[in-house]
């Protein structure tokens, strides 16, 4: 999946909002919409370098490295 296509933005604006709301509606503390949001955006950045980082390993076309 590459980070540009749309596909990629569906499945961010999903992530963010299940990880925004499933700490919204837990959270009982007054500052939950901040934590919420936090949370949510952190969701967004994890699976980002995520995906990064697998595309890279992806379109890598040396061979398997032998270490023996």
């Amino acid at each position: 999946m590459e980070i540009k296509s749309v596909k990629f933005l569906v499945v961010l604006v999903i992530t963010f909002v299940i990880v925004f709301l499933m700490n919204y509606i837990g959270n009982t503390q007054p500052d939950k919409l901040q934590s919420a949001l936090l949370n949510g955006l952190g969701g967004m950045v994890g699976l980002t370098i995520g995906m990064m980082i697998y595309n890279r390993s992806k379109n890598d076309q040396s061979g398997p490295q032998h270490f023996d």
